[in-house]
């Protein structure tokens, strides 16, 4: 199946996986006909992203050293990478952008990824997209991972842009959102300790542990909380949840648990080997728009 087969039907009643450029796929993709769109580009870090799996066996003569001064022999099982630089990166963005504002429905939201060296110059530009008024929020994922430099503050957040298209229609749900515990819970009542508190625009949460069953062994895969959050909040059963840098395929697992429909782009053959893996109990449609 190819880009050809993109009809109407198929894009609303299918869990579909899109193998391409997604400057080319979009426009396939029926205006106001998407709920949500959360987006997690590349952030333009300038390096190749990469991400090794690797095994050990314990082994006398091996070159890695454990627990007690045990030997270990270090095998690769896999190995992924990325290029992550682009000589004008919001003239990369923006047309992309002015498709998602396109595809998106009236009551819809777009969550746009992305981190603290870029998120200004991205804001400025969804800005002249969506319009100012049409930004709801600028929301902080912080974490605690990772290597520390002594000659600044650590940098341990992302950013996520929250645009709508309409300040009048929009569809926000916070209630349904998951509940988190209060900092200080001698300071309100036991009932609302128990209950837990609403999310505000800071989540605490930590990146994919590395031993954990959620790890796919993909590059900046981002952790299912942070996407089944915004998922329950910002749509409704039924509804389709659109990424077009899908990477790990995170939003399309957390779609399906919330038994929203999913329409995931991506134009690197080992995100896409990753997401059919991933995704297979949710029997997605695999469609090669590389042709």
């Amino acid at each position: 199946m190819d880009i050809a087969h993109l009809t109407s039907e198929l894009l609303s009643s299918h869990n579909l996986i899109l193998h391409g450029d997604n400057l080319r796929i979009l426009p396939h993709l029926g205006e106001n006909s998407v709920q949500l769109i959360y987006i997690d580009p590349p952030f333009n870090t300038g390096s190749v992203q990469r991400k090794r799996q690797i095994s050990t066996t314990r082994s006398a003569s091996g070159t890695r050293t454990g627990f007690s001064g045990m030997r270990y022999e270090e095998e690769v099982i896999s190995s992924m990478a990325y290029p992550d630089r682009f000589d004008d990166y919001l003239a990369f963005l923006a047309p992309r952008l002015q498709e998602a504002w396109r595809i998106l429905s009236m009551t819809g939201l777009l969550y746009f990824h992305i981190d603290q060296r870029e998120v200004h110059y991205c804001k400025i530009l969804l800005d002249s997209i969506f319009g100012r008024d049409c930004f709801l929020n600028e929301i902080i994922w912080a974490y605690d991972y990772g290597g520390r430099s002594l000659r600044r503050w650590p940098a341990k957040h992302d950013s996520i842009l929250v645009y709508v298209k309409s300040q009048e229609q929009y569809s926000f749900d916070l209630a349904s959102s998951d509940r988190l515990p209060y900092m200080a819970p001698s300071l309100v009542s036991r009932e609302k300790a128990e209950r837990g508190k609403l999310p505000t625009d800071v989540w605490w949460n930590t990146i994919v542990p590395t031993n954990s069953r959620e790890k796919t062994g993909y590059p900046t895969q981002k952790p299912l909380a942070i996407l089944e959050r915004i998922v329950h909040t910002s749509s409704h059963e039924g509804d389709t949840v659109l990424d077009f840098f899908a990477g790990s395929g995170t939003a399309g697992e957390a779609a399906a648990r919330c038994r929203r429909r999913f329409i995931l782009v991506d134009s690197h053959p080992e995100a896409i080997a990753v997401m059919e893996k991933r995704l297979s109990p949710h029997s997605p449609v695999f469609v090669d728009c590389t042709g």
